[in-house]
């Protein structure tokens, strides 16, 4: 097997098409958040029912891109990283139009269950890519790369819903970029990593092997443990943050301008994150940086109630929680190191989207929280206890990769 191409760098057409793609794939990911509740408000839906369908919705979406991240991650392994590429984004683009045109709640839920399983490839397969292609001092800055140009698809959704005011509008937007970028991937060559396993016959993509040992099942498990504060800080905190406004006395919060300033915080999270990792010569160490400051920001978000906040504080502190929550290009980058060229895509992929997919999880223990306490606010931050403390000590178990060379199998 061959080393990585050294002629590859940090903005690379692979980083740069990897890059694109993550950002079309978080306008669309995101833009429900975003639209949730004028698009189900134009459908006739109560206000309680505009809460109770849209945490189906997210659900629905999120159970997508679990399904799809299995299917996506085999598929990278068995039939190459492009493959994944070019049809993830072509479901996901068809299914963000189709979006556009629904009447009625069921259509809804259908068209965001395709979105997801369609959206489940992009950023795994593309830090899969650039982590094989690029010198192991450079694949921590590329993955940092490809996750701040993506995360700003998230505030561009933001900005072409306030220019256009037309929640359809937008998810054909969205299809229609997907379409195009599908233009600029015809020119990327496949790894000359994963081609080399392939010519040698070993098996690939064989998904029950991350299960048949003990070691590699928990160094799975660890991968998505490590994941689940992004999307409780995403899926809980900012996405309902008018909810929580409004149990703190803050009225006026809008979700959609949340989340754009959440995203703000999570492009300058990324980008430190991986530039510290590179600095530090550690992932782990910093992921405790992050883990550390996403507590602090948690802590500061919830002592906002009881009059202590504002419609600022609220922003500002989605913003810190966004930058907090930073640490997502680290823990994809470690599922991409800790695993072999033959299970890589598999892991790699499907980590981060069954990260996603315990959102409805986490939804469902805040419910229960928040039924048993009889607080939505106290759900909230004791589910944060849960979801953050079990990072803590998965990440704690997992060995360092930074150094990792990535030109090896699983047996």
């Amino acid at each position: 097997m061959q080393n990585p191409p050294k002629q590859y760098g940090v903005l690379s057409l692979p980083v740069i098409v990897g890059a694109l793609g993550f950002f079309v794939d978080v306008y669309d990911l995101l833009l429900f958040s975003i639209i949730r509740k004028p698009s189900l408000e134009s459908l006739h839906l109560s206000p309680e029912e505009v809460l109770s369908k849209g945490e189906i919705i997210i659900s629905v979406q999120m159970i997508g891109l679990t399904v799809g991240g299995i299917i996506w991650g085999i598929m990278g392994d068995k039939k190459g990283r492009l493959s994944v590429l070019f049809g993830s984004i072509i479901l996901y683009s068809i299914a963000n139009i189709a979006n556009g045109m629904v009447q009625t709640v069921p259509q809804y839920i259908l068209m965001r269950l395709l979105a997801g399983i369609g959206l489940a490839g992009e950023l795994g397969a593309s830090i899969t890519l650039v982590s094989e292609m690029l010198p192991k001092e450079k694949r921590g800055i590329a993955a940092s790369v490809i996750a701040v140009v993506g995360v700003f698809g998230a505030i561009t959704a933001f900005f072409v819903y306030q220019a256009f005011a037309n929640w359809r509008l937008c998810f054909y937007i969205g299809g229609g970029m997907g379409l195009l970028l599908l233009l600029l991937r015809a020119n990327i060559m496949e790894s000359s990593m994963y081609d080399s396993v392939k010519a040698s016959g070993v098996a690939r993509g064989n998904f029950l092997m991350l299960f048949n040992k003990k070691e590699r099942a928990l160094r799975y498990l660890k991968g998505v443990l490590i994941g689940l504060p992004v999307w409780y800080a995403i899926g809980i905190l900012v996405t309902f943050s008018d909810k929580f406004g409004h149990e703190f006395g803050i009225e006026g919060v809008e979700p959609g301008k949340a989340i754009m300033y959440q995203y703000w915080g999570i492009a300058f999270g990324d980008l430190s994150a991986g530039l510290l990792s590179n600095y530090l010569k550690s992932r782990k160490k910093a992921l405790y940086t992050f883990f550390s400051l996403l507590t602090l920001f948690c802590i500061l978000f919830f002592l906002q109630s009881g009059g202590r906040g504002n419609l600022q504080s609220m922003y500002a502190l989605c913003t810190c929680l966004g930058f907090g929550a930073g640490f997502s290009v680290l823990y994809i980058t470690m599922s991409a190191e800790q695993f072999g060229t033959n299970l890589r895509a598999s892991t790699a992929i499907s980590i981060p989207n069954v990260v996603r997919g315990i959102l409805p999880l986490i939804i469902l223990l805040h419910r229960g929280l928040r039924n048993a306490t009889g607080s939505y606010v106290t759900g909230a931050w004791i589910t944060g206890i849960i979801i953050i403390g079990m990072a803590y000590l998965a990440a704690h178990y997992t060995k360092e990769s930074f150094s990792n060379e990535m030109d090896f199998l699983e047996q």
